[in-house]
């Protein structure tokens, strides 16, 4: 296999504290892979900024002018997480035999980047980073992710356990991802689904560096109910079978309705009544609710709207490097990142 191009995308909101210690990590990644021959040396990463309010763009063009290896994606407005990492896939798939996707906050181990290289030169499409366990996390956080995982499989979702969006992915997978026109992302879904051979690379996740989270526990839990929506249409078949059951528990409630006023019995009735007028409006409620969130979901969906607006690009120079090294009709030669600069 020649030496493949990578690019390492990095969807990027308000990261300022973080994102030089990041650029800092991921570039002696990139120079290490490509002293040891594993990646070409027109490999770079790419940082996307998703409508920071910070100086987190600014911070990327700098970076650019200095580092070599850093090229950069403006999105014109917030587009979400998702939308972003995206948006950086799409680019870079243009210019690079194999892509891998990881968090600015620096949580998930850079070093197994290497591992991700090793296993795609072994032959696999897909390479799924997947956390070793979850004991640094607090109770709540870990119950609801394990709770969220097993859901998920539950529905029948195929998904894989303690993987959130560290991967590889190989240029012919983007291909096929793009292929997918869906507006509601949930690439953790998405992926899985293309069918390329994969494997899983295990590694410990560890603290936040420097900022605050961008995933508070209402994102957490619109995130983890557009996965399960946007897979699955279970829940809906739930609330059919809720209905159902209701039906029969009103005959049931009915014939002894009828028997109670034939033998005379007095039925008073006001609680039984008031609280099954309240649970069944209670159900009743729910259940168009789940119904309208599928709608809405259908009516995003039949708009086309687009996902994310680039609105300034530093990718140009990354693209001709790797177009320019295709047209070499030769071995790719070692190249090492001795006169490259970066850090914080």
């Amino acid at each position: 296999m020649a030496t493949p191009n990578l690019t390492i995308v990095v969807p990027c909101y308000n990261e300022e504290e973080v994102l030089p210690e990041t650029v800092f990590r991921l570039s002696a990644v990139l120079d290490a892979l490509i002293a040891d021959n594993l990646i070409a040396g027109t490999s770079t990463m790419l940082l996307v900024d998703d409508g920071s309010k910070d100086a987190t763009w600014a911070l990327i063009e700098s970076f650019h002018a200095a580092n070599s290896f850093v090229t950069g994606l403006k999105l014109a407005k917030n587009a979400g997480h998702q939308s972003a990492l995206l948006a950086g896939l799409m680019k870079a798939k243009a210019y690079s035999d194999c892509v891998v996707s990881i968090d600015a906050d620096l949580q998930d181990d850079t070093d197994a980047i290497r591992e991700f290289v090793v296993k795609f030169h072994e032959g696999f499409d897909i390479v799924y980073g997947v956390r070793q366990d979850r004991s640094a996390d607090t109770f709540f956080k870990r119950a609801t992710a394990q709770g969220f995982y097993k859901l998920m499989t539950a529905l029948g979702v195929k998904i894989h356990y303690n993987h959130a969006d560290f991967r590889l992915m190989s240029k012919r997978t983007l291909d096929n991802l793009e292929k997918f026109q869906e507006v509601n992302l949930f690439l953790r879904g998405m992926v899985p689904l293309l069918g390329f051979p994969s494997t899983q690379v295990y590694y410990d996740r560890k603290e936040r560096f420097a900022g605050e989270s961008k995933y508070p526990l209402r994102k957490m839990l619109a995130f983890a109910f557009d996965g399960i929506t946007s897979f699955s249409v279970t829940p809906i078949r739930f609330v059919t079978l809720m209905g159902f059951l209701l039906f029969i528990l009103s005959v049931f409630a009915g014939i002894y309705a009828v028997v109670g006023k034939m033998v005379g019995a007095n039925v008073t009735g006001w609680t039984s009544l008031i609280v099954s007028v309240w649970f069944i409006g209670g159900v009743q409620l729910l259940a168009l609710g789940l119904i309208g969130e599928y709608i809405g979901k259908i009516y995003k969906e039949v708009k086309q709207r687009p996902l994310f607006v680039i609105e300034k690009d530093l990718t140009e120079q990354a693209s001709n490097a790797a177009q320019t090294s295709l047209l070499q009709d030769s071995s790719p030669a070692v190249q090492t990142a001795s006169g490259r600069r970066y850090g914080p």
